[in-house]
């Protein structure tokens, strides 16, 4: 039996391997659920919900939902107990990857690969983002800053100007570009600057 703890870093190495260049992030906030994966791609976020043998399917719909208005791609990740019925528990464009055990290791076999999401949430992906990201995203593209004007309205006035081919990239680069280490002392730069 494959635990959640058991399936995360070999997931991840796969992952590196399937994809190329991608930065991933644990235990994300997204809406009421807090997804296990989200994986940055070059130009779209993707969220991986992992369902270990032990787990059960209780939170799985409200999660699905939570997923599909923040990520371009979703896949779910089904231990051996759950893959030959997890397909009825996510929509037809979710991808599945199943993962088993194979001399003591876990081994991940994609069943079906993503499709794009066309439920995204512009404005609930682009809240993933920090107001630094933000920043950066309206200097790009010949935007004014906004400063005296919340997140919510920063982010709807991007979405009026900058086209969404545009953004996909963008959102991708400031995710693959943070930095955990540096960012309260961002984030006091860009209120010392609004004052």
């Amino acid at each position: 039996m494959l635990y959640d703890k058991d399936i995360r870093e070999p997931l991840f190495e796969f992952l590196e391997e399937y994809y190329g260049k991608v930065r991933i992030i644990e235990e994300k906030r997204m809406g009421r659920s807090r997804a296990d994966v989200v994986m940055i791609l070059p130009n779209a976020i993707c969220g991986l919900e992992i369902k270990s043998d032990a787990d059960t399917y209780a939170r799985l719909k409200r999660q699905v939902r939570d997923y599909n208005l923040y990520c371009d791609y979703n896949f779910i990740v089904a231990g051996t107990r759950h893959a030959h019925h997890v397909s009825e528990h996510v929509p037809d464009w979710w991808g599945i990857i199943t993962v088993e055990s194979e001399q003591g290791r876990p081994d991940f076999y994609v069943l079906r690969k993503p499709e794009k999401n066309l439920k995204v949430d512009w404005k609930k992906k682009m809240s993933l983002l920090w107001r630094p990201e933000l920043v950066h995203i309206q200097e790009l593209n010949q935007m004014p800053r906004y400063k005296e004007k919340s997140k919510q309205f920063v982010i709807e006035k991007i979405l009026l100007k900058v086209p969404r081919e545009n953004l996909y990239a963008q959102i991708s680069q400031e995710l693959f570009e943070r930095d955990y280490t540096i960012i309260e002392e961002q984030i006091r730069a860009y209120k010392r600057g609004r004052n």
